[in-house]
């Protein structure tokens, strides 16, 4: 596999894991709601073996403090994780752009 299709695939789980975390600071005021998380390896190692889904596990506990109101989204864990992904994917499109430039550099240098 190359290095293109590797990349574009962990992009699309990345993008995928945003509106995950996303969705569940939208609702961290919602009573009763479980938070969501992608397995990133996991969604990667799917998406490489030619499978479009992804699965959202939903977690039952949280990871601090319980709230009242049964919701398990922990506000500050969200924007780690938000922060987490964002330079994970920053990473990625920095790779693909490498990757872009070089092809580039190639194809010019062949015309001198």
């Amino acid at each position: 596999m190359d290095v293109l299709s590797f990349v574009e695939k962990a992009l699309n789980v990345r993008a995928f894991n945003h509106k995950v975390l996303a969705g569940n600071i939208t609702h961290v005021e919602t009573p009763n709601y479980k938070e969501k998380e992608v397995d990133f390896k996991q969604a990667l190692e799917r998406q490489m073996a030619g499978l479009k889904n992804i699965e959202i596990q939903e977690k039952t506990e949280s990871d601090g403090m319980g709230s009242v109101d049964g919701n398990t989204v922990n506000m500050e864990v969200q924007m780690v994780k938000m922060n987490e992904n964002s330079m994970m994917y920053n990473a990625l499109i920095q790779i693909i752009s490498k990757k872009f430039s070089m092809m580039r550099y190639m194809i010019s240098e062949g015309r001198r």
